[in-house]
């Protein structure tokens, strides 16, 4: 896990204050203050890939419809093949709220 390097008290602290969010205006609000828009684009960005890929879409139409980069692509496809399960808890989540 690449995120172990990082591991310590402070992310901790980042982790709770996500944790302790209760709806989605105050992930706007919290968000808003914590990161930039560029920052929050590519978060946005990677997720929507996760889950374009997760479909079996193809890297064509992802880069149509996402506008994300070819590298974006497969790093994120790295990870959900060899990563720590982080996308797929996601969006398995995401997808039983949307039914699917």
């Amino acid at each position: 896990m690449q995120i172990d390097k990082l591991r310590g008290d402070q992310l901790d602290q980042l982790f709770e204050a996500i944790l302790s969010l209760e709806n989605k205006e105050e992930c706007y609000q919290f968000f808003d203050d914590l990161a930039t828009m560029n920052e929050l684009q590519a978060l946005m960005q990677r997720l929507t890939v996760a889950k374009m890929l997760s479909e079996g879409q193809t890297y064509h139409a992802i880069v149509d419809e996402s506008h994300a980069s070819t590298t974006t692509i497969s790093r994120v496809k790295r990870c959900l093949t060899y990563g720590s399960g982080g996308y797929e808890t996601v969006l398995a989540r995401i997808n039983k709220e949307e039914g699917k």
